[in-house]
């Protein structure tokens, strides 16, 4: 049980610093990431009015048939097609917000194909 408690203490202290961060960034759109175990999400955010911009997931239809979920090759597809979308829409920088996950594997992985395709953050 005590492990359990520590564990959901460091998430919402990584969580809170991440807001914090995002806060003071300004007004950049956000590039909002949420990982289950079997697929992973992204989503491009302005803040100030409440609308997303951009949105892509391993459930999208561009990728739904091309590849198995829940592995890093997925999260780098997903990472290409958000930074695709973002051009469409004229965005460049954006601010990463991983939440409370560890910025490692799926999350990295979406991270540095969204990187090597144009968005900026």
């Amino acid at each position: 049980m005590a492990l359990i408690k520590k564990k959901r203490l460091a998430e919402k202290r990584r969580s809170s610093r991440v807001r914090y961060k995002i806060r003071q960034s300004g007004g950049r759109p956000r590039l909002s990431v949420f990982r289950s175990l079997r697929h992973i999400y992204a989503q491009i955010i302005d803040d100030t009015n409440g609308v997303t911009l951009a949105s892509a997931s391993t459930l999208s239809p561009e990728l739904k048939d091309l590849l198995a979920t829940g592995n890093t090759v997925a999260a780098e597809k997903v990472g290409e097609l958000i930074a695709k979308k973002a051009k469409d829409r004229d965005i460049e920088m954006v601010t990463f917000d991983r939440g409370s996950k560890l910025y490692h594997g799926r999350i990295k992985a979406l991270a540095d194909s969204a990187r090597a395709n144009g968005l900026k953050f």
